[in-house]
């Protein structure tokens, strides 16, 4: 199964990036299968230091602003525990991981991990539709290029349905910010389009 977290990686200078990844992961949760694209800032840090923490979350505004790099100020992290990585404070649950395996083959990598240990920060609050929802916008805005622009807005349209009966304070800012995003991107995209020249 696929689980969207966040992952938190180092560099050899000790740089901290933090990032929402989607692994596969086994029942057990012994194991991850990463797979970053080779131009992602994840990806690089996972050369340069093979190791990492995958973070559950339920505060999708944090993903939101990660994926869409409008995040200002990483969160406060602790050290962890079994590897030389960042765990965040406020997550749910966190599980470090030693990258054991890299098929570099393809433009998105294929890492294998392994899991070396784990911890619980507080329970995850359960199910809750606006969320979700603010998962799938977020995903959408980022692939604008590969979507038109009309399939795209009718699917955000289909997503606020649920924000909007379901949704608290953080999810509705989640759901804005994705919106002022999407919004963002195809005015310059069309400003860029009219100071074309002509063939």
């Amino acid at each position: 199964m696929l689980i969207e977290g966040l992952v938190t990686s180092l560099n050899l200078s000790g740089e901290l990036n933090l990032a929402p990844m989607g692994p596969i992961v086994d029942e057990s949760f012994s194991h991850l299968t990463l797979r970053p694209f080779q131009t992602s800032t994840t990806y690089q840090y996972l050369k340069q230091r093979p190791y990492g923490v995958f973070h559950i979350t339920d505060d999708v505004l944090l993903i939101a602003r990660a994926a869409l790099h409008r995040l200002d100020v990483i969160p406060n992290t602790v050290a962890a525990h079994s590897i030389d990585g960042r765990v965040l404070q406020d997550c749910c649950r966190w599980y470090e991981f030693e990258i054991v395996e890299c098929d570099d083959a393809s433009e998105r990598t294929r890492l294998e991990a392994k899991v070396v240990h784990c911890g619980r920060v507080r329970d995850f609050i359960g199910f809750h539709r606006a969320r979700h929802a603010v998962l799938e916008a977020t995903i959408l805005a980022t692939r604008l290029h590969l979507i038109p622009e009309a399939d795209l807005r009718s699917q955000l349209k289909a997503l606020a349905s649920p924000v909007e009966k379901t949704a608290g304070p953080r999810e509705r800012e989640a759901f804005e910010l994705v919106c002022h995003h999407v919004d963002e991107w195809y005015r310059a995209a069309a400003a860029s389009a009219s100071h074309q020249p002509e063939a």
